[in-house]
């Protein structure tokens, strides 16, 4: 992950999605106010798609065996966001993976999954974030349904999510459940740093478990950030210090959320044409892009397509760092050799 350690002006940590957030404003005398739209922002995308919550509408989607389902304007665009994630990545990352992601042995609190070496629980549903607990998008009890319940093989694919307008409503066919995880933390932070920079007129960076997004007039040198396998890692852990002054950076590892099941090593990520954890090369991949959700999507990505990912990145022009297994590092153009040096400008990969 990804861990800020660029000074600002004005600084809050705090616990959200069951991870650790930062948020960081250039003028002192906003940081009440920009922390009070994080909260009321993250608040509302919890309630809209955490699979550890019930009352979610992610929840109620699952559970609706296929019927067509009334949704808030903002589920709405979490789902929309997540269908152009698998769009645009040729299905490599597919919201459609909550059973798959459940039946490894991820179906509860990412703690107690490691803890009871992973045991397959009663409960149901998972997190596919990279930090420590319920994140949106992820596991809400009775979000998976016992007899939906999958045994291996591909995961129904993001073409079984319909999602309509005016009203918005969504129906899942195939007996398709979704996980968000790649992509609504993501968000999340994209919107947060948005919605702050807008209102309060000031430069803003939000982290969420490492997730970073970025808006608003920033320090003169950029901000500056720490490139590990763990966004809870100190300045001093092995990885690299870059600037960014747009957009987002987001890092998807194989190292942070893992467990062992069956005596077998599980990570997070899922591979949507298997549906077992990505087998990958890459241990580590951080991506900078037009928006954190962007970058989480390519890293994501990255990690589930191993070798290819470094001509696929180089095609869509994303500055990217990529880790192997032993620790040896490939990035692609636009990505800094130096520790301290500014991620080049990136576009958008598309619509």
């Amino acid at each position: 992950m990804t861990a800020v350690t660029a000074a600002a002006t004005a600084r809050d940590t705090f616990s959200v999605f069951g991870t650790t957030a930062t948020l960081l404003v250039t003028e002192p005398t906003a940081l009440a106010a920009a922390r009070r739209l994080a909260d009321a922002e993250l608040a509302a995308v919890d309630l809209a798609c955490s699979r550890f919550r019930a009352d979610s509408e992610l929840s109620a989607l699952n559970a609706a065996a296929g019927e067509t389902v009334g949704i808030s304007g903002l589920f709405a665009e979490l789902l929309s966001e997540a269908l152009r994630a698998a769009r645009l990545t040729d299905g490599a990352v597919d919201p459609t993976c909550g059973r798959a992601i459940a039946d490894l042995g991820y179906d509860r609190d990412f703690a107690l999954v490691k803890a009871e070496g992973a045991g397959v629980p009663s409960t149901t549903a998972a997190d596919t974030m990279e930090s420590g607990a319920p994140v949106p998008g992820s596991g809400a009890p009775g979000a998976v349904s016992a007899g939906s319940r999958r045994r291996g093989g591909p995961v129904p694919g993001w073409r079984h999510v319909l999602l309509h307008s005016n009203p918005p409503r969504a129906r899942l066919a195939g007996g398709a459940q979704l996980d968000l995880g790649a992509t609504a933390k993501a968000w999340a932070a994209d919107r947060c740093a948005e919605i702050i920079a807008g209102r309060l007129g000031c430069g803003v960076l939000v982290s969420l478990g490492g997730d970073i997004a970025v808006a608003g007039p920033g320090p003169a040198d950029g901000w500056r950030i720490r490139v590990t396998d763990d966004h809870a890692a100190g300045p001093d852990a092995p990885g690299q210090t870059v600037a960014i002054s747009s957009g987002g950076l987001a890092t998807s590892s194989t190292t942070v959320r893992a467990w062992e099941r069956d005596g077998r090593r599980m990570h997070h990520i899922v591979d949507p044409s298997t549906g077992e954890p990505a087998r990958s090369c890459w241990r580590t991949v951080s991506v900078a892009a037009d928006s954190c959700t962007d970058a989480n999507t390519a890293s994501t990505a990255a990690i589930v397509r191993g070798t290819a990912a470094v001509a696929w990145l180089r095609e869509l022009a994303l500055p990217a760092r990529l880790v192997r297994e032993d620790g040896s590092v490939q990035t692609t153009p636009g990505w800094p050799d130096g520790p301290g040096a500014e991620l080049a400008s990136v576009p958008a990969p598309g619509t």
